[in-house]
This record gives structure tokens, sequence and C-alpha cells, in this order.
């Protein structure tokens, strides 16, 4: 026994230098596989570090649809029916109209005499502009030089004779079918199929207007306007064009946005601490809703308890052009949130379908969605998912100064109750009214009685008729008269 213990603790001490020469080889090569991640981490580091990052463009302004955005209604984004820009150039289901856009870029170049010596000028025109055009892009375009000036060149044709075509001359195209012209509408009018303004009024001012007629001196902002105005059902015959924003904007999205917005100062911009009330809430503190006349449809009023809101039309195709254009604003460092400050505004407003009845009947809306409540859905959705910090809100003066002051005050507060709880609607109007004439005929009914006793006391004094209250706790009551006595009797 001893023999085999002995044996085993030798065969104990020639095995540990052994493991101890695997354990520093497992250092060993752990030391040298760390130091060589280390190098190789560092090389790839450098190489970024050393690497040109493209800068952004001031020129930026057609963007790529935020994910969030997408995910909650993608096909407000994506073009239906005709391909503007270099974004969704290639989608097949788009490949259709390629042939129509041929057809108007025929209708602009292919009937003039000199068509050669004139699509040169463009083509030169447009080259130079390419960079410049490209530069509004915010992804990498994978276009060649030659493909993206012939994009700019049929894209623009068709765009240019679109407009003289429907919104000018006349209010329709021989090439365009009836159930077209609303979704050519909204497709143009959405943010990743936009071409850049510049690039329009270039080819505006190379190719010459063959049409002679009443419309053939208006500016290519009012022939956009008049074109995209059956969006928000406005007059078409407004022309408003002429405001220093609307001549800045960079496509046509950034200029339908600038046509509904009111005329803001910077100063009147203030941070917007609190949302509005719901319709029904303000009416029940005693706000008076009005609506107003003015064509702009972002121009929101208040003075004091009076709210005047312009009327506004709710149907699906708004709901593209506001997404589009809320888009923009959350992509565009230069331009204000405003468009996203009024739909947060009258997210607040519509609670309900109440509410929608409720501006329904005052004139302010009008949809054709079937119910008040998939109305009040639409507006709800069309904040989802969209930040807003309330920061430069136009509307500050509107929610916060005079709304909000007013819905606080104790007479506003009052009446809110009242009407809350006793006059929600015409069954409860009629029973609180029921119950204040009821007790109004019982305060009479006491007031009478009243009166009656004072009459009294007036003949006897009063401390006669307590006299008579008290004797009679000991007074011996009368015995009735009984049948059989009265008989006798």
């Amino acid at each position: 026994m001893a023999v085999r213990n002995i044996r085993g603790l030798k065969q104990l001490c020639l095995q540990m230098p052994c493991e101890r020469r695997n354990l520093e080889a497992i250092f060993t090569r752990w030391t040298s596989t760390s130091s060589q991640v280390h190098e190789h981490c560092k090389a790839s580091l450098l190489k970024k570090l050393n690497a040109e990052i493209p800068e952004e463009s001031d020129n930026v302004c057609i963007y790529r649809i935020p994910t969030k955005l997408l995910q909650v209604e993608a096909k407000a984004y994506i073009p239906r029916i005709v391909s503007i820009g270099p974004y969704h150039r290639r989608d097949q289901h788009l490949k259709e109209t390629e042939e129509l856009k041929l057809k108007f870029f025929h209708r602009v170049l292919k009937s003039r005499q000199e068509r050669e010596v004139e699509l040169d000028r463009v083509i030169s025109a447009m080259e130079e502009l390419e960079p410049k055009a490209r530069s509004c892009y915010a992804d990498d375009v994978k276009l060649s030089r030659d493909e993206f000036v012939e994009m700019m060149i049929i894209d623009g044709c068709f765009i240019l004779q679109l407009l003289r075509e429907v919104g000018g001359c006349c209010s329709s195209s021989p090439l365009i079918q009836r159930w077209m012209l609303p979704t050519l509408r909204r497709d143009l009018i959405k943010l990743e199929n936009q071409l850049p303004m510049l690039v329009l009024h270039k080819l505006s001012e190379l190719i010459s207007d063959s049409y002679q007629c009443e419309y053939s001196t208006l500016s290519l902002q009012d022939l956009a306007l008049k074109f995209f105005n059956p969006l928000l059902q406005r007059d078409s015959h407004v022309n408003a064009a002429g405001a220093t924003a609307m001549n800045r904007s960079c496509h046509f999205l950034d200029l339908f946005r600038s046509s509904i917005l009111p005329e803001i100062q910077d100063q009147d911009r203030k941070r917007q601490v609190r949302m509005i009330q719901s319709i029904t809430e303000l009416e029940e503190a005693g706000v008076v809703l009005e609506k107003s006349r003015n064509e702009r449809a972002l121009d929101v009023r208040s003075e004091g308890r009076f709210l005047k809101i312009p009327p506004l039309h709710i149907d699906d195709n708004k709901g593209t052009l506001f997404r589009n254009i809320i888009a923009f604003e959350q992509c565009h460092k230069k331009c204000k949130p405003d468009a996203t400050a009024y739909l947060f505004f009258f997210d607040g407003l519509v609670n309900s379908a109440d509410d929608v009845e409720i501006l329904h009947y005052k004139g302010i809306i009008q949809h054709s969605l079937g119910s008040n409540k998939e109305a009040a859905n639409l507006v709800n959705k069309l904040c989802r998912e969209v930040d807003w910090d309330g920061e430069e809100s136009y509307l500050h003066k509107v929610v916060c100064d005079d709304i909000d002051v007013y819905f606080t005050s104790r007479y506003a507060k009052l009446r809110a109750r009242l009407v809350h709880y006793y006059f929600s609607n015409w069954v409860v109007g009629i029973s609180t009214v029921a119950g204040l004439f009821a007790l109004y005929l019982t305060l009479i009914q006491t007031g009478c009685g009243v009166a009656t006793t004072l009459k009294a006391l007036k003949e006897n004094s009063f401390w006669s008729y307590l006299s008579d209250s008290f004797s009679l706790l000991f007074s011996r009551p009368s015995t009735p008269l009984t049948p059989k006595d009265s008989n006798k009797e």
C-alpha cells in the first residue's frame, strides 16, 4: 500500500512541470492573439479615421423617408404610377409610365423646327447643373452622369408639359386618362419623388411655351399651385406664389407647404409647453369656434376665447399630403416644423367622433371617410411616430396665451363643470331643467306657507302658539262620537 502511494506521488510530481508548460503555452498564445487583435483593430480604426467622410451638402432637400414613418403608412410615401428622380427609377411597378413620360417629352421637343439645336442647348445646361442637382439628394445617387442628365431632361419635360396642359390652358391632357390625374397629383407631391426646382426653372427658361392662352404668362410656381390646389379643395385661381418663401422653395412639396403656411414672424415663435384641449372640453368651457375664411389652411387665429380655424377637407389624399410634409419637416433643417405643430394642434382638438361632429357642424371639417370615427382615427394617426418638442411653435399665442389662459379661469372651470355634468346632452339637460323647475315650485310653496304663518302670527303672538302646543301634551283627548250615539241623538 505504501509502495503504491509513493508511485502516485512520483507520477504527480512528473506531471506538474508538464501542466505548467501547457499553461505557459496557452498564456503565450493568448497574449499573442490579444496583441494581434489590438493591431488589427487599430489599423481598421485608423483607416476609417483617415478616410474622407462626405459632408452633407447645404443643397440637400430631397430625402428618404425615415423607417419609423414608413412602418406607420408606407403607401403614403411610395409613388403608385410614376417615378420622378432617382430614388424609384428602377421600381418594377412604375415601368409602365416610362412610355408616358416619353410621350410628353416628344410633345415638348419633337414638333420644333430646330429641335436638335434646342436639345443641344438643353443637354449643355443640364450637364452644367448636374453636380448641384445631384447634391440635392440626401442619399448617394447610383446613376452615371449621362443617366442623371437624361433623367433630369425627360422627367423635367414631362412635369412642365403636364403642368401646362392640366394646370394651364385646359383642365385635362389627351395623354392622361381621367383616373390617372388624382394619382399623379399625389405622386408628384411625395418627398422621395421630387425633382429640384432649379432644374425645372432652367428647363422652363430654355423651352419656350408654344401655348397661347390666358395662363401663358403664369410662372412655374403659379402653374404648380394650380395643378396641386385640388389636393386641398382650394380655389384654383388663388395666386399666392408671390411670397418670398415660395420663391425660395426647393421642390413642389416645399412650394405647396409654403403656400398653406400663414405669414409668421420669427419673434412670434415660442415654446408651446402644453397641448390644446379637445373640442368637447373647449366648448364646455365656453370657447367659441368660428370658421375662418383664410385660404391658407394652417392660419389658425384666436382672440381671447374665440378660436378661428380655416376649413379642412379630410380624405385619404390629405393623409398622403400631410404625411409627406411632416416627413420633409422632420428631415430638413432649414424649415420650421409648422405643419407638424398644426397637425399636433388638430390631434389635440380631435379625441373622438363627437369632436369631429362638432367641427363638422361648425363647417371647419368636411370629410368623405364614411363616419366621424374614421375621420378622427385618420387625424390621430397622422402624428404617430412623429417627434415634436414644441420648440418655436407658431401656435404658441393661440394655445398658451389665449385659449389656455381662458380655459384655466374660474368662470371657464365652473361653466365646464356645469355643462359636463348637467347639460352634456339634451336628455340630461331636460332632466336638469325639470329638476330646477320642481325646485322652483317647492320654493314657491314653502314661501307661501311661510307667508301664511307670518300672517297668523300677526293676529296672535308666537308665545301663545307655543303654550298651546305644550298644553296639548297634557290635555285629555275628546271622545269621538260613535255611530250608535249619533243615532240616539
